[in-house]
């Protein structure tokens, strides 16, 4: 029974760790504290792996409390064996698998924690609209987009941003006359995250 218990923790760390570069950001936004959002975007590479090892965990568990127990099982079970504890309950495991679920899949969905984009009215001096493209270095799921968005749409005279952590980039169309350059990529800097230049 402790053997399970390390499988489960093991589950819970793995899921947990699988998705930390994604959990960062929302944490940090929450927190007030934004700047630290990048800190686990080192992860990011191992992700596959740390969930191939969470479904095998998971799906051993579940074997191993499903499986039908065998003659010599049931005659050499003790009255300690017939009263499992709510931590060695498939009632546990369930919410373990729940929980575990949740966290794979928060970089699906980690975007519903930040502030909708904002949209603006085009300027009546088209002269003074400008896009620029900056590249950007360390966003690594739909959260981290979503995380560079919301603060450079913090700011006055911004109409439209697009981050793309694939092309690690982001585009942003703004009113050159409200807000320059350098104030967006203040903006982006304040996320944690990098400016390749």
């Amino acid at each position: 029974m402790k053997h399970n218990k390390k499988l489960i923790g093991t589950s819970l760390l793995t899921a947990t760790t699988a998705s930390l570069c994604c959990i960062s950001p929302v944490l940090a936004m929450l927190a007030g504290t934004s700047g630290i959002a990048s800190t686990f975007s080192w992860i990011n590479p191992f992700r596959p792996y740390l969930i191939g090892l969470t479904v095998l965990v998971l799906v051993f568990e579940w074997y191993q409390r499903l499986r039908p127990r065998t003659q010599e099982e049931l005659e050499c079970a003790c009255d300690e064996d017939e009263k499992t504890s709510f931590w060695q309950s498939k009632k546990f495991l369930g919410i373990v698998t729940v929980f575990a679920a949740i966290m794979l899949a928060f970089p699906y969905y980690s975007s519903v924690f930040y502030p909708q984009n904002k949209t603006n009215d085009t300027p009546t001096m088209s002269n003074n609209i400008r896009e620029i493209t900056v590249d950007v270095k360390g966003m690594t799921c739909l959260g981290c987009e979503a995380h560079v968005e919301s603060e450079i749409n913090k700011l006055d005279g911004i109409f439209n941003v697009k981050a793309d952590f694939e092309k690690a980039n982001t585009v942003i169309k703004f009113d050159h006359a409200k807000v320059d350059a350098g104030k967006i990529e203040e903006a982006i800097l304040k996320t944690g995250y990098k400016i390749v230049k």
